[in-house]
């Protein structure tokens, strides 16, 4: 559960049932509203940051008229909703355990309100800016259906890769911010299919929690998972 990727969300996401779908899509839509507007326009051929987030959205079939309508509201051709803006809100879990909760939101207020809400109740404690956010770095992090060989680790090292791990089917590889397209363009260039790629918090010690506080952790995760404005819950359980 170390760190709760982008990646984990996204497939957790595409197994849910048809009823929970527009929520779904209404997250990756904010993550492209965010990219488009954020990351240099609409043209993913220069601006690397929506390629990622389109990708992720085709990766969980949301349709061709949903993406370009986010394109559009970030890039201001739209005139549905108001300005989408990113907003990271730290705190504690159960058993000391640190989280950075990343929300892509058009209501501060609103946001700020329902996480404290479901922190408070379900054995979290709100922070300050800054109070844990000290506990992580942010690395680019690539997951790939592959089984690491000495070729393709001596490929991805030579790229920036500065972690490769083998988790089950997967390769999960970590990168510095500005290694992350060169590596991602590497990764492509073989031909490899990508399950999920972008910037995370990754947590620079991780804590060992018992068997209690771990299911808190999970339930409280799962919680606000479920607002619509949490984007993605990182933590530094191990």
């Amino acid at each position: 559960m170390s760190g709760h990727s982008k990646w984990h969300n996204i497939q957790k996401k595409k197994g849910l049932i048809d009823a929970k779908r527009g929520q779904v899509f209404t997250k990756l839509a904010k993550s492209i509203t965010i990219a488009a507007k954020d990351g240099g326009g609409a043209d993913m051929n220069f601006n690397f940051q929506l390629r990622v987030a389109v990708d992720a959205a085709k990766s969980a079939n949301m349709p061709k008229d949903n993406i370009e309508r986010a394109i559009k509201r970030g890039t201001g051709e739209g005139s549905d909703g108001g300005v989408i803006e990113e907003i990271i809100y730290e705190g504690y879990g159960p058993g000391g355990s640190a989280l950075l909760i990343q929300c892509l939101t058009d209501n501060r207020n609103r946001s700020n309100a329902e996480v404290r809400t479901v922190m408070k109740k379900n054995g979290g404690n709100p922070g300050e800016q800054g109070s844990v956010m000290w506990m992580f770095d942010q690395k680019g992090v690539i997951v790939i259906n592959a089984t690491i060989d000495d070729a393709l680790e001596l490929a991805l090292i030579d790229a920036g890769a500065e972690d490769i791990k083998q988790i089950d089917e997967v390769v999960e590889v970590v990168t510095e911010v500005r290694e992350l397209k060169n590596v991602l363009d590497v990764i492509k260039g073989l031909e490899l299919n990508v399950e999920g790629a972008g910037l995370e918090y990754l947590a620079k010690e991780t804590l060992v929690l018992n068997e209690e506080d771990r299911g808190k952790l999970e339930e409280l995760v799962e919680l606000l998972d479920e607002l619509d404005d949490v984007d993605t819950v990182f933590t530094n359980e191990a």
